[in-house]
């Protein structure tokens, strides 16, 4: 039987479907519009970004560092070019069997192994780390033609940093390094544009000019827009913008003059800082021992470092800014300027030197067992009387010291452009009480005040402190903040921008009170301690020697030098100016454990004065004598200094290591 179907039903069935079809393909049409709106409308600048990426890289274009010259122009910071090779140990399966098979092709020493695993300790392992640096022609041609076993290991043509000079001047100039953990961390709160202008950079200076004008140097980085390849290969370059090199760094520092004083102490330990007072322009900053800042431009081996790190003579301490000591002797005259300030004592007021002094029972003792007799203001600078002080530190007391001396630069730090000054120490009741903790440590006692006159006790200033005071004087009460930089020259434009010379607040002495300590100062060159050290000098000059305790002596035992090891010997110091009516030049001089001031440190001085004044270079047989602290006045005949030959090195050659090792002490 057949079955008769109802039409009509089945078209409205199949109506249904076809309605319910349209819909579905309706949707799914308006879901393609509405994802191709997103992708190439919505999303269109994000999307091809990220296409444009798949086949583009921005590589960024490190700067060349800017140049470091000294007030003359010479150069003691440059750069030159050497081929590395590198490694990013995310890229390397393998670590060590791709450093065996490199050994194969280049030559790697344990050392260089070591430099690299520690540099991936202080890295990320994304970061392109140097395994060997300054490749030979032949060492580039090796690996270029075996590159392809080598995933991750890359040629790269990189500038590096080289100090002409060698260990002149290098507390002074510093050096660059590495960027470390800490650093990277530190730079991420940068402003978003100084951020990116790092990138790419991997060395920063670390000490020094180097780092206080780090911003100037390191110049504005560049960019290059490449096509890469599938396997990230270079093809072709799409867009670039060239790197602007760092800026010149001009020092106010004459390295001539760094150079002759750094030779003056020979094998000694100890410290200088010149200064102009009409400016606060340092003309030298001298530290000694020093190093060869070249040792680390590259990462220093573990040997070199440890010999740096752990000798006795600590040549990485920079103690014009960061050594302190008793000044001695060399405290008077900012003592007697003082008393005169405060009316404590008037230019004539005279005392009774009788070799001692007698307070709360302790006996403070001046010339051995000989007295000066009646010393004034004058006669106590000349003749260096410790009563003198000795009585007017009583009569001041330590606060009043304080608030006197403390405007002179003394226990604060002078605002030098370098990092790391430290505060050195002026004492008071007030430091006192926050320096220790139980009460009986906290009061002052009566007798502490007494040393204190002769520059002793817990008086503690740096080389920088004195000759930043030593200049205020000079200058009338005029300050200037110190500075080593002179001016900065943009490398585009050519233009000089000089560095920031405002003057500190003037310190109000009456003239006469100035004059008086300089005609003092004077008087030791003419017929006081110095007076053998400036026999026959063409200049006027003043100063002041001092002689510290390094260690301290037991009461009513006499110091004797043969009996203590070289490091418990008292230290050799000198503060001087010149010329005496008109100074240009201001100077503190340290000798470590070198004894008397007019033995050591005032012949350093007077060959510092001898360059500055009449261009004059000591004779060999005069430094010789210098070096070994047995030396007055000039003996030979001496050069101009014009004529002596600035000592110079040029970058090491490819595939040779510079020395690393330092001048052994006799």
């Amino acid at each position: 039987m057949t079955e008769i179907k109802n039409v009509e039903l089945e078209l409205a069935r199949f109506r249904g479907r076809l309605f319910v079809a349209g819909v579905c393909v309706g949707l799914a049409l308006l879901l393609l519009a509405g994802r191709a709106m997103l992708l190439q409308v919505l999303r269109h600048e994000d999307l091809a970004a990220r296409a444009e990426a798949n086949r583009t890289s921005i590589l960024p274009i490190v700067p060349n560092r800017g140049l470091i010259v000294d007030r003359n122009g010479v150069v003691v910071a440059s750069n030159y070019s050497a081929y590395t090779l590198e490694i990013t140990p995310s890229k390397v399966k393998d670590l060590e069997a791709t450093l065996d098979a490199l050994s194969e092709v280049v030559d790697i020493q344990p050392q260089h192994r070591r430099r690299f695993k520690r540099m991936m300790e202080e890295s990320k392992r994304f970061d392109s780390l140097p395994i060997r640096s300054r490749l030979t022609d032949e060492d580039v041609a090796r690996f270029s033609a075996q590159r392809f076993r080598f995933p991750g290991v890359e040629l790269r043509a990189r500038l590096f940093r080289h100090y002409p000079m060698g260990e002149t001047g290098s507390h002074l100039v510093g050096y660059i390094g590495r960027i470390n953990v800490a650093e990277k961390a530190a730079m991420n709160d940068w402003e978003d544009e100084d951020l990116a202008n790092y990138r790419g950079t991997e060395y920063i200076g670390k000490l020094g000019v180097e780092q206080r004008y780090e911003r100037q140097l390191h110049g504005i980085t560049g960019y290059q827009e490449v096509e890469t390849s599938a396997g990230g290969r270079a093809i072709r370059r799409l867009n670039s913008r060239g790197a602007i090199p760092g800026n010149t760094v001009m020092m106010s520092v004459d390295i001539r003059l760094q150079w002759l004083a750094e030779q003056l102490y020979g094998n000694r330990r100890g410290a200088l800082v010149a200064i102009d007072p009409r400016t606060g322009e340092v003309l030298a900053l001298v530290s000694k021992p020093t190093f060869d800042p070249n040792l680390f431009v590259d990462g220093i081996d573990t040997e070199s470092w440890r010999e740096l790190n752990e000798s006795i003579d600590k040549p990485l301490l920079n103690r014009a800014l960061r050594g302190t000591y008793p000044p001695g002797s060399t405290f008077k005259p900012f003592m007697g300027l003082a008393a005169l300030n405060t009316g404590k004592r008037n230019a004539e007021t005279s005392i009774n030197d009788g070799g001692t002094f007698t307070f709360g029972g302790h006996v403070f003792r001046s010339h051995g067992d000989k007295g000066l007799g009646p010393v004034n203001l004058h006669t106590s600078i000349v003749k260096s009387s410790n009563v003198y002080y000795y009585s007017l530190a009583n009569e001041m007391g330590v606060d009043l010291m304080h608030e006197q001396l403390g405007p002179l630069g003394f226990g604060r730090r002078t605002g030098i452009d370098l990092e790391g000054e430290v505060t050195g120490l002026l004492p008071s009741t007030e430091w006192k009480k926050r320096a220790h903790r139980k009460p009986e440590q906290q009061r002052w006692y009566a007798g502490e005040t007494i040393s204190l006159g002769i520059g002793q006790g817990y008086n503690n200033f740096t080389m920088l402190q004195m000759a930043h005071a030593m200049s205020t004087v000079v200058a009338g009460g005029q300050r200037h903040a110190p500075r080593v930089v002179r001016e900065v020259q943009d490398v585009v434009s050519r233009e000089r921008v000089p560095a920031d010379r405002s003057s500190l607040e003037a310190l109000l002495y009456k003239p006469e009170h100035i004059e008086a300590i300089r005609r003092a100062m004077h008087g030791v060159t003419q017929e006081g301690t110095s007076t053998r050290v400036f026999a026959g000098a063409p200049y006027s000059s003043g100063g002041k020697t001092g002689t510290a305790q390094a260690v301290t002596i037991r009461q009513n035992e006499k110091y004797n030098a043969a009996k203590l090891s070289e490091y418990q010997r008292d230290h050799s110091l000198y503060v001087a100016f010149a010329p005496a009516q008109d100074p240009t030049i201001a100077l503190a001089v340290i000798v470590e454990n070198a004894g008397f001031g007019a033995a050591a440190a005032a012949p350093i001085a007077r060959r510092v004065f001898d360059y500055w004044l009449d261009g004059r270079w000591p004779s060999d047989e005069d430094i010789a004598a210098t070096q070994r602290g047995e030396s007055a006045a000039p003996i030979g005949a001496p050069r101009r200094a014009a004529d002596v030959a600035l000592p110079g090195s040029l970058p090491p050659e490819p595939g040779i290591v510079a020395p690393t090792r330092m001048a052994a002490r006799p």
